[in-house]
This record gives structure tokens, sequence and C-alpha cells, in this order.
């Protein structure tokens, strides 16, 4: 069955029979590399070849130089990006789930402590760390949130993670550097207060600080833009190929230059425009991530299919029709949305890109929040749900991360998290630039 205005073609069943039935017809060259290429089996940031063993294990070449603290640890993902130079003191979340994964990734993580942060003490931290890093909730602060900001209880939670930093600070054990990763709606949340608030509370505590606009996009075939706060102690030395006098690139949007401007005099005097390279590596098309076999989701009928279908404007059923027309098969992301319509009521409509790149993927609080792919191949039109190890693809987990059984225990792990080349490109970038005195040799060096 065709729903009405769907573009004219062919909308296929499920395939009856598993193995290369999976996949359609087609697809086979584009999805040659899924096996073959290390840029395709590795998506941390690293080749599959160079990658460490596990997440955990230490190798008698890269022993661990620097020490960090993950708050809101989820998934690991930073402490994934960081990479094997890093050593993780101590992991906080207060979700059992999200623990579960933690611990079944690294080693069983005894530095992990499931609990509300309000409960931690600084006594928990033993020595000084080089970082602390905290990718703390972004519900209220989202342009799609409620608008509650810092004063909401979930990105709110800000706060008592900030109590537990200053209490470090007093005992003489602050964090060299501090990196904060949230939603780009922190900058404008509350007219701007709440980031002047996230900002001031670091300077106030002897950071220096900037922050950086970074899509993920520049890394892997995912549209998700995010801010990164970062501060580092001013009693250290500043080196100056880790800063500028000015914005130096796309890092530092139109909207982070507003909402510096908007930061009192004696904010803007600690501020550091950070000076982070553009990556140059070859980016990942969406249809290089896709899986052979998915596991964990089933195609769609042909009725499912065409409901979709008819859900899209006539805009997105050109795209459709364009990519019908192309002559070569096309792997589209679809997202359901809310929208309104001309007489003023809600209508939901499906909305597809066929750029390469998959929209920004967010908790799966119903089915709307889920991305579809849409598989066209001259009148063959296909969909089904991105699998989980899509998913994880997309924010670039390594292939040997151990995922939950549950399809959406898995959207919710991984969506909620950190895209990890992102955090790769930061480390090398910028925090091993700035922590380049205090490494283990120049430590040993100084003593």
């Amino acid at each position: 069955m065709v729903a009405p205005n769907a573009p004219p073609g062919r909308v296929c069943d499920r395939p009856s029979s598993a193995g290369s039935a999976c996949l359609p017809a087609g697809y086979g060259s584009v999805l040659a590399r899924d096996r073959s290429s290390a840029h395709i089996r590795d998506y941390s940031g690293s080749t599959g070849r160079s990658a460490p063993r596990s997440f955990y294990s230490i190798s008698g070449v890269n022993m661990p130089q620097f020490t960090f603290l993950e708050f809101f640890s989820g998934a690991g993902m930073a402490r994934i990006g960081l990479g094997s130079k890093w050593r993780c003191c101590l992991a906080n979340d207060i979700d059992q789930s999200k623990a579960s994964a933690y611990r079944a990734n690294f080693n069983n993580a005894s530095e992990l402590v499931v609990a509300d942060v309000a409960s931690l003490s600084p006594s928990i931290v033993a020595t000084q760390a080089d970082l602390a890093w905290a990718s703390f909730p972004c519900q209220d602060l989202s342009v799609a949130g409620n608008g509650a900001g810092l004063k909401g209880g979930r990105s709110g939670t800000f706060w008592p993670f900030w109590k537990l930093i200053t209490g470090l600070v007093d005992n003489g054990r602050a964090p060299r550097l501090i990196a904060l990763e949230n939603v780009l709606g922190t900058l404008t949340s509350h007219g701007g207060r709440d980031f002047t608030a996230i900002v001031s509370a670091l300077a106030e505590r002897g950071y220096r600080v900037g922050a950086l606009a970074v899509d993920a996009i520049h890394f892997v075939p995912q549209s998700r833009p995010r801010l990164f706060i970062i501060g580092q102690l001013d009693s250290l030395p500043l080196s100056p190929l880790a800063a500028a006098s000015a914005p130096v690139n796309v890092w530092h949007s139109s909207a982070v230059v507003r909402a510096f401007e908007q930061l009192p005099e004696s904010v803007r005097e600690r501020w550091i425009w950070w000076r982070v390279p553009i990556p140059t590596r070859m980016v990942p098309r969406l249809s290089d991530i896709i899986e052979r076999d998915p596991a964990g989701v089933e195609w769609n009928s042909a009725a499912e299919t065409a409901y979709i279908l008819s859900l899209m404007s006539p805009g997105n059923r050109a795209k459709v029709h364009a990519a019908r027309k192309s002559g070569r098969p096309v792997v589209g992301a679809v997202y359901r949305r809310t929208r309104l319509a001309s007489d003023g009521t809600k209508q939901q409509r499906a909305e597809i890109r066929f750029d390469g790149v998959a929209g920004c993927l967010r908790t799966p609080t119903g089915g709307s929040s889920r991305q579809t792919l849409l598989f066209v191949n001259g009148e063959s039109i296909r969909s089904r749900l991105i699998s989980p190890r899509e998913v994880a693809r997309l924010m670039g987990l390594p292939e040997r991360y151990k995922l939950p059984s549950n399809y959406n225990e898995t959207y919710h792990l991984v969506g909620d998290g950190v895209a990890v080349p992102v955090v790769r490109h930061l480390t090398r970038s910028l925090f091993e630039r700035l922590l380049e005195p205090f490494t283990k040799p120049a430590r040993e060096v100084a003593a």
C-alpha cells in the first residue's frame, strides 16, 4: 500500500529471510567498507590498528600520564575520548542502568560511585586531578526543554557538582582543568544569565575560562552541536599555542561571541579564546556506518513505510523523489517532529535529509525521538529504525563497546552522551597541551 501524496515508487516489505536479505539490494558496494576499513571499524578517533586493547588496559608504551574525574559519567564516552594516557580516579552517575554499562566496559570500574552528586564530599577525591569533566544534564537548558535553566531539577545539578569542586579548591585539590559539556541552549538560557552564572562561578574560584561551540559533524556523520566550557587554574602557565587574543574559527560562533559580550567586565578579563584547530580528517558518511545485518531492529512493513512518507511535506517528498531519480542507492535519516500547520494546529511531520548526515540523536522519550533510516534505490523505498550499533557509531564509540540488550536503553545511554572523537580532539589539541608541564616525566624532574 502506498499512502496518498507519497512519491511514486515501490514500498517494500520486511525481508523474509536473514543474512544478506537484511540489506536492501544495491547497498552492498556502499557498505563494503563496513568490515574492512579501519576508520569505519573504530569511530573513536583512533584507527583500528592503533586502538588500545581495551578501554581500561595499560600497555608498557602508553602508561597514564594524566588523571581525571568524570562526573555525570553515563556510558563513559568522555573517558574513551580522553584515551589511554589518562587514568580515571573517580567516576560518578546516579543512573543504575548507565552504571551497569559503565562497569561492563571498564573492568567493573571500582572507581565508579553510583550516587547523587549532591551526596558526595570533597574527601572522596584524595589528590589533585588534572581534569574534572562534567556533562551535566541538558533537559532544562535545551531549546526544546521546559526553560527552567539552572533552576531546573536536572540541569540545576550543575550547582551541587560545583559545590564539590569548590570544596576541592578550598582543600588545595582543585582540578587543574575543568571541562563542562552541554547543549548550545546554555548560551541563551534565561537571556544568557545561566551562561554568565557558570562562567562567573569558574572565574571566581581561580579559573581562566573560555567556551567552544563544536559540532560533531566535523568528526562523525551526525549533526550534534554542543557547548564546551573549559577552565584552567590561573596559577598554572598558559601555553601561547593554546590561546588567542580574539575569536579564531568556527568554534567561536557568533552565539559564543554574544554570550561573551554579555559577561561582566571582571569576568571578561579572565576569558580565554581557546585555540583548537579544525580537524582535517575525512568524515565518514551516514551510508558508511550502516550495518550489513542490523541487530535489534526489524524492517518496517510497506504500510509502515508508506505512513512515514505520508507525514512528509511537499518539500520533503520532493527530496525522496530526487533520491529515486539519482540512479544510485541512497540512505536518508528521518525524524518525526511536531510542526504548526497554516491553520495554527499542530501536526506531526516526517522530515528527511539525504546529505550523508544523521540528525542529532536524542533520548527516546517516545517514538518521534528515534531516527528512522529510509533506503531509496530507484523504485524501491524501504525503512527501519536506526540500529543500536549504528547509534553507537554515530557517537564515535568503538566497535568493541558493549551495548545494553534493550533498544531504548541503548538509545538513552548513547544519545545522552558526548561524541567520543570530539573529546579526543579537545584532549590532543588543548588539554594535553595545557598540561604538558605536568606530565609524569616533568613531575619526576621537578621532584
